[in-house]
């Protein structure tokens, strides 16, 4: 993001990196993961988790229930995409729009997700996962920006697998911050405005370095992007999922990739082609 909305660029901490500890728990149910061509499994995979409060009211209990119980669900979709091979998972865990929520649930998803990294942080470590955090600083809870930046701190120089906590994250807030930073750098002639393409707006994005999206999963059955990695996602095939996140599990992320697995990606031309164009 620009030096106007949080961290500066290039701000990252390092640390010593080492192999994961222990593999992934396998599924209660003894499922394993399907048997995809590993060029077939979606590199970067990003997941709305939608559906908590309604699982919560069909079961009579608060929409913080069902925020509660989405928790075992991202954790078994990180242990399924480590099976998988899935490089890239991205999270959305809490957009700009999210403010709009009465006041008691916002208190209580700033709690949540700060509880939630520093209950998991040590688990995915041990996994070899990487956790990234991307998303706005204003408003956020202190304590939720510093468990945040613990994580990525402990978990840096981690190969297995990227986790992205998109948290106070929005699309459109994140290309707002991009072209504010691209026209500071032009005004401050460090940038030829001539010069500005597409590459440029990616480097001043929230996370460099993060792969287009491959495949976009939605849980609940909802088919909206809702304002989530909008740049990262232009050639994403989409799966809708009629499962409420808090029953969502590997399986159904497997499925997912099974039907992305199906499709013929074309990223604009007459014939399937398996790599984006560059």
């Amino acid at each position: 993001m620009g030096p106007v909305a949080g961290r500066m660029r290039g701000s990252r901490p390092r640390a010593q990196g080492r192999p994961p500890l222990r593999p992934p728990t396998p599924h209660p149910s003894g499922a394993r993961a399907p048997q995809i061509a590993p060029e077939l499994v979606p590199r970067h995979v990003a997941v709305v988790m939608d559906g908590n409060g309604r699982w919560a009211k069909d079961r009579g209990l608060p929409r913080t229930a069902g925020h509660e119980a989405g928790e075992a669900s991202l954790l078994d979709c990180v242990h399924g995409a480590i099976e998988l091979g899935i490089g890239w998972i991205s999270a959305y865990a809490f957009s700009t729009e999210n403010w709009k929520r009465s006041p008691d649930e916002v208190r209580f998803l700033m709690g949540f997700n700060r509880d939630v990294i520093r209950r998991r942080r040590d688990e995915m470590h041990e996994l070899g996962v990487r956790v990234r955090w991307a998303g706005r600083r204003p408003r956020l809870w202190k304590s939720v920006v510093d468990e945040l930046e613990e994580a990525e701190r402990l978990t840096a120089a981690n190969t297995t697998l990227t986790l992205t906590m998109c948290v106070n994250y929005g699309g459109r807030a994140e290309i707002a911050d991009a072209a504010r930073a691209i026209a500071a750098e032009a005004a401050a002639g460090r940038l030829d405005p001539s010069k500005v393409d597409e590459r440029t707006v990616s480097r001043h994005l929230d996370e460099p370095d993060m792969p287009d999206v491959d495949l976009f999963v939605r849980s609940s059955g909802e088919q909206r992007t809702s304002n989530f990695l909008l740049w990262q996602s232009a050639y994403a095939e989409l799966v809708f999922v009629p499962t409420l996140w808090p029953d969502f599990d590997r399986r159904h992320l497997w499925w997912a990739c099974e039907q992305y697995a199906s499709r013929d990606r074309r990223y604009g031309g007459a014939e399937p082609n398996p790599l984006p164009p560059g």
